[in-house]
């Protein structure tokens, strides 16, 4: 073999090996990242009345169900937000017993004190627990509307409820829960949570997973709705965790499905 050529065959091992290893690397990386991605979204509690997965250091999805007419038993998902030992809940689990199950897990398994309670809406898979958390003296805080909704639906409270207007903000150790309201989807009252630690939104029962129908529509606003997300989606554009009120979470692929599942045509 000649001295050039010689050359030319060991560059182009060089380079082969070189891509070789490259390519181990990364899918070592990617290896890597769907364990974590896996761990994150563990189950961390589950009886026949509530299941809570682990999203992220600070983010929990609570599941409870709600059995209906319409669609049969029905997953309904909830947030819990955890940090320095204190807890925010969005959305009570659908019933007092699976309500006394998560008070118990935060307290009892996480050490934490829950400080807040938040329903993004008035349907009962929202409240359907409310009376718990009351019980264990959990402040409540609700969007005006939402508490004028409740009473029309003849909800009583034992303790008072802290409204807000448009958006509240909530401190939780070093770090900050908001709530916002930003116009009528599922219902006329419905609000999000956002978590920016993690990028992580709820959209409560105003976001729809993957594939999901519209679903009950008795107290919608089918020609606002995708209005509505879009404007979530514009303030939350890098989103990486967004947790639906019914079904899987996702990213803000979420948001793109509910827009165009309520696209005016």
């Amino acid at each position: 073999m000649t001295k050039p050529l010689l050359i030319l065959f060991l560059f182009t091992l060089l380079t082969f090996i070189s891509c070789k290893e490259s390519s181990l690397i990364n899918q070592k990386t990617n290896t890597e990242n769907t364990i974590t991605h896996s761990v994150d979204r563990l189950i961390v509690y589950q009886t026949e009345n509530l299941i809570v997965k682990k999203l992220s250091n600070h983010i929990y999805q609570h599941i409870s169900f709600l059995n209906t007419d319409d669609y049969g038993k029905v997953e309904c998902n909830g947030m819990l937000v955890v940090n320095e030992n204190e807890g925010i809940v969005f959305d009570t689990p659908t019933d007092n017993k699976s309500s006394i199950e998560l008070i118990n897990f935060v307290t009892k398994e996480l050490k934490s004190e829950i400080i807040a309670l938040i329903p993004t809406h008035f349907h009962n898979d929202c409240v359907g627990g409310i009376v718990e958390f009351e019980k264990h003296n959990i402040p409540t805080y609700a969007y005006k509307q939402t508490i004028e909704l409740l009473k029309e639906n003849g909800q009583k409270f034992t303790k008072p409820i802290k409204d807000f207007t448009n958006s509240l903000t909530l401190d939780i150790g070093n770090k900050k829960v908001y709530a916002e309201y930003f116009g009528e989807g599922h219902t006329k009252d419905n609000i999000i949570g956002y978590f920016p630690e993690g990028k992580t939104v709820f959209g409560g029962c105003l976001i729809k997973t993957f594939g999901a129908s519209k679903g009950y529509l008795g107290d919608a606003n089918t020609d606002k709705w995708s209005e509505t997300v879009q404007k979530i989606k514009l303030k939350y554009p890098n989103a990486e965790i967004v947790i639906p009120g019914h079904g899987k979470s996702g990213g803000t692929e979420l948001f793109d499905y509910t827009i165009e599942l309520f696209k005016l045509k």
